[in-house]
C-alpha cells in the first residue's frame, strides 16, 4: 500500500483527486500545504525541493520509499486501488479516457469562465461567452452518458468519477446557479452522489452548490494584483518639519493598520486562488517587434461584421506586412485519432481557448473535414512576427506539437488560394480530400 507525502496548496482541486483516491485506496497519505511543512511559492522553488521535482510543480508527491511523482493525474492514479483503475482492460480505457476528457475539455472552459469570477484572472467577454457554450454542450454529454448509468464506468465509483467532478467543482460552486444547471438533472444527479460519498466529503467537506452566478468583479481583480510601494514625500522645514512629517507618516500608517483589520475581499479567497494571483506577470513575448502597420483588429472587425470576399479578405491584402506577420498552415498529425466529430471540435475549441492571450496578436480559421471516425483537421494561421508563435511562451505549447507547421510563401498562388478558402469556409480544399464540415475562428 502506498505511503507519502503530497505537497502542495490548501484548496488545490488538482491535489484532491489524489487525495479522494487515497480514501478509496486507503493509502497513506499526508499533506503538506501550509507553512512550516510547506509554502507555495517558496519551498517549490528551494534547491532541495528541485532535486526531486525539478518543474517547481505542485501538487507533488514524495513516498517514505524515496520514489517521486508529479502530475496529479499520475499521483491521483498511482494512490487509487484496482477497482479506481477499471476492473477490465476496457474499464481501465474508459476512465483514462474520462480523466482526459476532464483535462483537455472541461479545465480550459471552467478555468476561462471561474477564474475571472475569482478575481485572479483579467475578464474577456468573448472568451467567457464561447466558455460557457462549451461548458452547455460538455454538460449536455455528460447528461446523456449518465442518462442511463449511475457512475461514468461501471456501477461503482471509479477515478473517472473523481477526476471529472474535481474538474467540475468550481464551476458548481461558482457559477453554475440553478436555472443554468437545470437541463441537465443527470449530471446533477451524478455530481451531488458524487461528492456526498463519504471519501469525498472527508477531503471537500460540505459541497454548496451555486445559487447566483458570480460575475468578474473589477475592485476585486485589482485587489489582487501585486501593489509598488512607493515612498513617501519628504516634506520641507528642518528638524521640526521632519518631526510633523514623521508625526503624519505615522498617523498615515495607523489609519492603514485599522482600514486593513476588515479586509473582506482579500481574507475571503483562499490560498490557492491567491497562490495564483501572486504569480509572475509573463512578459510580451512580442514586445521585442517593431510596431507594424497591420492593424489585426481592425480586420477582425471587417471579418466579424462584413462579407468575408467581397470586403474582410481585399482589406487583408491589401494592409497586410509581410514583415512583420507570417502566414502558417497547421495540419492535426493524428487524424486516425480522430472518432466522433462533436470531440474532434472540442479539440480545436480547447486549443483556442488554451492560447487565449495569443489573440491580441493572432489569428486563425480552423476546419473540420469529414465525417465520424473519417475525419481531419487543418487550418490557417496568422502571427505577429516570422517565427511560430508557439514557441514563444511556454503557456502557447499544450496543443501545437500535436499539429505539423509550414510556413508559406505569402506571394504564392497556394498562400492565397488557402487563405482565401480558410477564411470564407468554402472552395476545393483540393489537398484535403474530404468535404467541408464545420469551422472554427480563433479572433
Amino acid at each position: 500500500m502506498a505511503a507519502g507525502t503530497l505537497y502542495t496548496y490548501p484548496e488545490n482541486w488538482r491535489a484532491f483527486k489524489a487525495q479522494i483516491a487515497a480514501q478509496y485506496s486507503g493509502a497513506k497519505l499526508k499533506v503538506a500545504s501550509t507553512p512550516p511543512a510547506f509554502s507555495f511559492g517558496q519551498t517549490n522553488r528551494t534547491p532541495a525541493f528541485l532535486n526531486n521535482f525539478p518543474t517547481g510543480k505542485v501538487p507533488a508527491y514524495q513516498g517514505d520509499d524515496g520514489f517521486c511523482l508529479t502530475e496529479s493525474n499520475a499521483i491521483a492514479y498511482y494512490l487509487s486501488s484496482e477497482s479506481l483503475r477499471g476492473t477490465s482492460p476496457q474499464a481501465s480505457a474508459q476512465v483514462l479516457q474520462w480523466v482526459s476528457f476532464a483535462d483537455n475539455d472541461i479545465v480550459p472552459s471552467a478555468s476561462t469562465w471561474v477564474f475571472p469570477t475569482l478575481g485572479i484572472m483579467q475578464f474577456n467577454k468573448q472568451a467567457t461567452e464561447q466558455a460557457k457554450e462549451e461548458v452547455k454542450r460538455l454538460l449536455a454529454y455528460l447528461n446523456q452518458h449518465l442518462n442511463t448509468r449511475t457512475f461514468l464506468v461501471g456501477e461503482r465509483v471509479s477515478l473517472a468519477d473523481i477526476t471529472v467532478a474535481c474538474s467540475l467543482l468550481w464551476l458548481y460552486k461558482q457559477v453554475l446557479e440553478p436555472a443554468f444547471r437545470q437541463p441537465y438533472p443527470n449530471v446533477n444527479r451524478w455530481f451531488v452522489t458524487c461528492v456526498n460519498q463519504p471519501q469525498f466529503k472527508a477531503v471537500l467537506g460540505e459541497v454548496k452548490l451555486c445559487e447566483k452566478m458570480a460575475q468578474f468583479d473589477a475592485k476585486k481583480f485589482a485587489e489582487m494584483q501585486p501593489k509598488k510601494d512607493t515612498p513617501p514625500k519628504k516634506e520641507k522645514g528642518g528638524k521640526e518639519g521632519d518631526k510633523q512629517q514623521e508625526k503624519k507618516e505615522k498617523k498615515k500608517e495607523e489609519k492603514k493598520k485599522e482600514e486593513k483589520k476588515p479586509a473582506p475581499a482579500v481574507e475571503e479567497m483562499d490560498e490557492c486562488e491567491a497562490a495564483l494571483a501572486a504569480e509572475p506577470k509573463t512578459k510580451d513575448p512580442f514586445a521585442h517587434l517593431p510596431k507594424s502597420s497591420f492593424v489585426m483588429d481592425e480586420f477582425k472587425r471587417k471579418y466579424s461584421n462584413e462579407d468575408t470576399l467581397t470586403v474582410a479578405l481585399p482589406h487583408f491584402w491589401e494592409h497586410f506586412d509581410r514583415e512583420g506577420y507570417s502566414i502558417w498552415y497547421g495540419e492535426y498529425r493524428f487524424p486516425e485519432e480522430l472518432s466522433q466529430t462533436f470531440m474532434s471540435c472540442n479539440l480545436i475549441t480547447g486549443m483556442f481557448q488554451r492560447l487565449d492571450k495569443l489573440r491580441k496578436n493572432g489569428f486563425a480559421s480552423v476546419i473540420l473535414f469529414g465525417t465520424n471516425n473519417n475525419s481531419s483537421i487543418s487550418g490557417i494561421w496568422v502571427f505577429r512576427g516570422q517565427d511560430l508563435a508557439f514557441t514563444l511562451s511556454d503557456d502557447w505549447q499544450i496543443d501545437y506539437e500535436s499539429y505539423s507547421w509550414r510556413k508559406l510563401d505569402v506571394d504564392s498562388e497556394e498562400c492565397k488560394t488557402m487563405v482565401k478558402e480558410y477564411f470564407a469556409w468554402e472552395g476545393e480544399f483540393k489537398h484535403v480530400g474530404k468535404p467541408f464540415n464545420q469551422g472554427k475562428v480563433f479572433k
